[in-house]
């Protein structure tokens, strides 16, 4: 049995009654929830625990959607690439697209809300000179240009919502009736779904917590003609559009969207796109109806005294946890997906709730719980992985969740869970509340700033976050780092300068992209207002493509602070000289294996002698620093997370702010193991984040050092004492 209880969700399901009570036994729990597919009988709500409830506002009710099929929600999509041949064209724009999820929008005029563009121009093809083809799904195009490339961005409505699409292709659910999506942005739909919920919290009176999963628009979820994901952006903003939506839009703003703003090239406005004036627009013009709607539905579940609780997931877009209208809604709790540190303090940072949880992995589907696989090794990798954020900032709750009957028949995964759980809560017991030592303050600098906190480059699937560039790295090494994280946009520094508080700045991501900056960088005021700040004693870190925008002869436009630049093929002509690695240098002191630049950057090369080249390897610089005035640059080529990559960026992050000699206090030479120390309680934590024994050297807050042995995965709680670090016995 648990040795502690509190502070753990666990699903369950109808008709699984004893097996229920052994569980919130062996796992301490004290809260229960249903799962998309599940549900808790009377018996099981019955138990000494507090319920949750799953909530769906805009879906899920099948029975009125489908008597109000003009107010589903709706997406612009946009057709494949046409290349014309001759002067007439035919272009079957629903091609691609999974019919079973989306239908055309033949409701609304086809001439005033969707686009025809020629592509190899860029010019809107007049609408006279195309025409719709509704029983085909076709438009032909008159007076094409032969071999110029043409697409149609057109309306569609949504009849399938993608997460129970994905859980019901998943899970086999056979001829389970498809959940259609509806607007609340519609007038029927709004009613309906105020009118439900005050009925539903009367029929169910032994719920504590509404669960809502979330509000009202689907992150952008496609599916291809195969029922397969075609395009995913957990950012999206996709889902929201309407016809009623543009025509509020218009009438606030005083200007009208076209499609291609949504659309986007077929790009979309993905998150890594620097965002236009038009989406930025948009996307405040969503959040704040988004909130507006969803207090009125908090509002009606405080008045009956229930707790509401928003899953960051899902349907989630509009709600923008680090946004500011998202305390307005008035939540008292948020619950998210951890799929590793990043995403922990993603959640337990989150402002203006009274707790936070988040759900752990695997979930109990049956992609992970079959014979022959131990879902025990995805358990402890996302427990290690969380716990070092756990450390710095805890949510106040774990859970899981699916099918409790599909967990219950791998013994040794719930023997591994129950060792979790009690760990969590003597953490959570242990530091909750007390600020954790930070050597440095450090800033994240892209387009998006604040309102992303923690999400910069990430992608999702439905459910689990994915790594797709090797600059997620930085986060999950910072998420769980002894340094104070901030997240900067590029209007906050030409508004407002660099905070005063704010170390080191860290610039990364593509070239073009939102992370790097692409065109932000073509400002004179952003640009000498940072080399101002490096120079009179800022730290800039640089990693795969920073500041990158071509212009005055330079492709890295802060190249000089870096003291690197990229070869375009510009200065192919131009010999490069400064190719010496240094013997030593501090960035790289205690490296014990080779790097790992992830996908990397070609074609570095200092710009002169006085840049220190750190790492040089098949004719192109990889790690470089740079001193600038009484201010340093450090250059990293790329940074896949890791042991070894986390140390390198803690050290680029302290030789950059000038605090060498800050680096060693409260910290581990075992790559493998951090330490994480609470000076206002007297106590630091030594952690092996690893799966094997480890020995290391620990220094504490007086730079006296110690030899710690340390358990696989062990964490070891010691007391800060004048007299040296001694054990403390919980």
């Amino acid at each position: 049995m648990s040795k502690t209880k509190g502070r753990l969700t666990l699903p369950s399901e109808s008709n699984f009654l004893e097996q229920t009570k052994e569980m919130l036994k062996r796992w301490g729990a004290d809260a229960l929830r249903d799962s998309d597919g599940t549900k808790l009988d009377d018996e099981v709500k019955s138990l000494d625990a507090k319920i949750y409830t799953t909530y769906f506002v805009a879906r899920g009710h099948n029975e009125f959607a489908e008597e109000h099929m003009d107010e589903c929600q709706q997406l612009y999509l946009m057709s494949k690439r046409n290349t014309a041949v001759s002067e007439s064209l035919s272009i079957d724009f629903m091609d691609g697209y999974y019919l079973q999820q989306v239908v055309p929008d033949y409701h609304h005029d086809a001439k005033r809300w969707w686009e025809v563009i020629d592509r190899t121009t860029g010019q809107v093809v007049p609408a006279g000179q195309w025409s719709l083809d509704q029983k085909a799904s076709r438009v032909i195009v008159d007076h094409a240009v032969p071999f110029h490339e043409y697409t149609v961005s057109f309306l569609v409505y949504a009849i399938w919502d993608p997460t129970q699409m994905y859980n019901h292709i998943t899970n086999n659910w056979g001829d389970k009736p498809h959940e259609i999506p509806f607007d609340v942005r519609q007038p029927a739909s709004w009613e309906f779904a105020k009118e439900y919920l005050v009925q539903w919290l009367k029929e169910n009176p032994s719920t504590d917590v509404v669960r809502f999963t979330t509000f009202f628009y689907h992150f952008t979820l496609v599916f291809n003609q195969e029922a397969k994901e075609k395009f995913v952006d957990w950012f999206g903003y996709g889902a929201t559009v309407s016809v009623k939506a543009l025509e509020d839009f218009e009438t606030e703003y005083g200007y009208a969207l076209r499609p291609e703003d949504i659309v986007d090239n077929g790009y979309y406005n993905s998150t890594f796109r620097v965002p236009t004036k038009a989406y930025r627009d948009y996307m405040d013009f969503i959040q704040r109806f988004v909130a507006g709607k969803a207090k009125e539905l908090v509002e009606l579940v405080h008045a009956a005294g229930r707790e509401a609780m928003m899953f960051l997931g899902d349907n989630w877009i509009g709600t923008e946890p680090y946004g500011p209208y998202f305390s307005e809604i008035g939540l008292d709790a948020v619950v998210g997906s951890v799929g590793g540190g990043a995403t922990l303090r993603l959640i337990a940072d989150i402002p203006g709730v009274k707790y936070t949880e988040g759900r752990f992995l695997p979930y109990f589907f049956p992609d992970t719980f079959y014979e022959g696989n131990d879902p025990c090794v995805e358990a402890v990798e996302n427990w290690i992985c969380a716990r070092r954020a756990i450390l710095r900032k805890p949510v106040d709750r774990i859970g899981y969740g699916g099918y409790l009957s599909l967990a219950y028949q791998f013994p040794s995964f719930v023997d591994c869970i129950e060792k979790i759980a009690d760990e969590f809560r003597d953490i959570y017991d242990t530091i909750h509340g007390i600020t954790p030592y930070s050597g440095l303050k450090v800033a994240i600098l892209n387009s998006w700033g604040k309102l992303r906190s923690w999400q910069t480059y990430m992608v999702a699937h439905a459910l689990w976050y994915k790594q797709i560039y090797s600059y997620l790295g930085i986060l999950e090494a910072l998420s769980g780092a002894s340094v104070d994280v901030a997240f900067l946009s590029f209007d906050d520094v030409r508004e407002h300068g660099v905070p005063s508080d704010v170390d080191v700045i860290i610039n990364a991501g593509d070239a073009g992209t939102a992370f790097s900056g692409g065109e932000e960088w073509n400002d004179e005021k952003l640009v000498t207002e940072i080399r101002r700040w490096v120079y009179q004693g800022g730290g800039l870190v640089g990693i795969g493509e920073p500041t990158a925008y071509q212009k005055g002869g330079r492709f890295f436009q802060l190249a000089d602070v870096f003291g690197v630049d990229k070869e375009q093929g510009f200065t192919l002509s131009t010999d490069k000289y400064f190719t010496k690695q240094l013997d030593r240098h501090f960035l790289t002191e205690d490296r014990t294996s080779g790097f790992d630049f992830g996908e990397s950057m070609k074609n570095v090369y200092a710009l002169g002698e006085d840049t220190e080249i750190v790492e040089y390897s098949n004719g192109e610089v990889h790690v470089a620093a740079h001193s600038y005035g009484k201010g340093r640059g450090v250059y990293l080529a790329g940074l896949p997370y890791s042991c070894e990559n986390t140390r390198l960026l803690m050290r680029s992050l302290f030789y950059a702010a000038a605090k060498e000699d800050r680096y060693s206090l409260w910290s581990a030479d075992n790559m493998k193991c951090e330490v994480h120390a609470y000076p206002a309680a007297g106590k630091y934590a030594v952690v092996n984040n690893s799966n094997e024994p480890q020995v290391t050297a620990v220094t504490d807050g007086d730079g006296k050092t110690e030899i710690v042995k340390l358990d696989a995965a062990e964490i070891l709680w010691k007391q800060i004492r004048e007299t040296g670090a001694q054990p403390l016995n919980f």
